[in-house]
This record gives C-alpha cells, structure tokens and sequence, in this order.
C-alpha cells in the first residue's frame, strides 16, 4: 500500500492541497457575499441538533454507495475485504473536488496493490457515477412540474444516461474492439484495449438485477441529501413542499454534475440559490441555506477523505494487513 500511497507525494499532494484551499477559499467569499451575520444566524438556527441530523444522512449516503462500491468489485470478481475497502473507498472522497469527480478514480492506484486492475477500479467508477446520474434525474422528477424551466437540464442528464448505456449494449462490438486493440502494437492500442476491458466491466455492473440494485440503493443514497436539505429549509423556517426540496436538490446536483467543475462548484450553487429565492427566500437566507447544506455533504465527505487518505499514507492496520 505505500508504494500506491507515495503516488500522491510531492507536487501532487501539493495540488491537492492547494485545490481544497482554493475551494474553500471560494466558499468562505460565497458566505462574505450572502453576508457573514446572516450565515451564522442560519447555523445557530437550525443547531447542533439540526447540524447532526444533516450530518448523520450524509454518513448514511456514503455508508449505501459504499455498499454499492464493493457489489460491482464483487460483480467484477474483486473481493476486497471491507475495512480496507471502506478506507480506500473514503480516500476517494478526498478528491471530489476534481472536475467531474475524475480525482476519485485515485482509488484505482490503492485499490490496485490489493490485486484489483485498473480496467476494473475505472469500470466500478464509471458504474458509480452513471448510477448516481440515474439517481439525481430521477429525483428531479419529483418536483419538475413546478419547475419546468428545467426540463433542458433533466433532458441533458437523460440524454448522457442514454449515450453511455448505449455505448455499453453491444458486447459484441467491445469484444470485437477488445480483440483489433490487443492483436496491435503501441501505446495508444494498449489505451484502446483498456478501455474496451474498462466498458466490457461496466457492461458487467449494468446487468437488469444488478442495474436495478444499485438504483434503488442510488435513489435512496441521494434523497437521504434531499431529505436532510428539506429539514434544514424547515429549521430556517422556509415555507418549501418537500417534492420542490427534493427537486431542488437533485437539480443543483446535475447542474453541477453536468458543468464537469470540480464538485460542481459554483454551478451547483448558482441553480440552489437561484430557485429558493423564487421560492421567496431572501438573497442572504437562501445562501446561508446553501453554505449549510453544501458544508453537510460535499465538505463533510472532503474532510473525512482527507482523514482516510492521511491513514492510508501512514500505512495499514495489522488487521487490515490480514483481512
């Protein structure tokens, strides 16, 4: 695992670093320009009871994509024992904050001493985030019909569903890539015959029961998000139907998906506040509303890769060593 763990080292720990204080650095501006006061105010409202509710269904998303994680190792034929796995699963979460979640895929370098290839880790990968896509549109049907200036952006997230399943329902066509790709030489052949085996698992983790697994547990993961934003909106007195929380939320989560900004920064905060103002939120209330529940998820599971990233460069458990 330290030779896995060395990879992010020097200037890459460096990046990593200075990306997350750049990011944070923006979101403290974001909180100045809602105004500071207004921001506090909302924290002390909805309180330290509030704050570990909120925090509680984030764990709770986590803990089923997690569950999700190890079905398709498992489906791939890569059985990691679950405390490793849970550690490098979180360490991952470190680099959310890489464009379109790319940085997550680091769990391929860790993953990989355990004797999981990288077509593999990026199949799961892939496989995570077209679940979670799948997830995110469909919760946004909750509330379109009160909104359906967004129809575009749903549209956008169903047409990306459609291209990817599209491109993994030929078996025939990613043996037949698989086979040209491996009887050539060089390096962009080597590319090619990775990622056919890189779709030809992803085929594999979209199998019709497998498919319909991972949904449900995806549907539950994200609204568990949806729900803790509902109750939050509530603590701060916001008059909002939960259909229109729960759409809320999805939406600004695909817009920041679709954007490919790291974490969906900016946009994802753009669409939030934007569609609670219309909702008669004021300006300060609906970006204090936001910092809130961006902080609960998205620098909530930051901070707890960060934690796991740190454990996993100072070496493993002899437990772990065993398991």
């Amino acid at each position: 695992m330290t030779a896995a763990v060395s990879y992010l080292e020097g200037w890459r720990l460096r990046a990593l670093i200075l990306s997350i204080v750049a990011a944070t650095a923006g979101y403290l501006a974001f909180s100045l320009w809602g105004g500071w006061n207004e921001v506090v105010a909302a924290f002390v409202q909805i309180g330290l009871v509030g704050t570990l509710i909120a925090l509680i269904l984030s764990l709770m998303n986590y803990a089923l994509r997690f569950c999700r994680w190890q079905l398709y190792l498992s489906q791939l034929g890569h059985r990691v024992a679950w405390p490793p796995s849970l550690r490098i699963y979180l360490s991952g979460f470190a680099l959310t904050t890489t464009p379109g979640k790319a940085g997550e895929a680091f769990r391929g370098v860790l993953l990989k001493q355990r004797g999981v290839p990288f077509p593999a880790t990026f199949a799961a990968f892939i496989s995570e985030r077209l679940s979670d896509l799948v997830a995110i549109v469909l919760l946004t049907l909750v509330g379109l019909a009160q909104y359906p200036q967004a129809r575009s952006i749903v549209l956008a997230g169903v047409l990306g569903i459609v291209v990817v399943l599209a491109c993994l329902s030929s078996k025939t066509l990613l043996d037949w890539l698989h086979r040209w790709a491996s009887a050539r030489q060089g390096k962009l052949m080597a590319l090619v015959t990775h990622v056919s085996e890189m779709l030809g698992g992803a085929r594999r983790c979209h199998r019709p029961g497998l498919l319909g697994i991972a949904t449900v547990i995806s549907v539950i993961a994200w609204g568990a998000e949806a729900l803790a934003f509902y109750w939050m909106l509530g603590w701060l007195d916001a008059d909002i139907s939960l259909s229109f929380a729960i759409f809320v939320y999805a939406l600004s989560m695909l817009a920041g998906a679709l954007s490919f900004l790291p974490g969906g920064l900016g946009s994802a905060e753009a669409v939030m506040v934007s569609l609670l103002v219309l909702k008669g939120m004021t300006m300060p209330a609906a970006i204090a509303a936001t910092v809130f529940i961006r902080l609960a998820t998205l620098w909530f599971a930051v901070m707890i890769g960060l934690v796991a990233l740190i454990r996993s460069r100072h070496g493993e458990s002899p437990a772990e060593e065993t398991a």
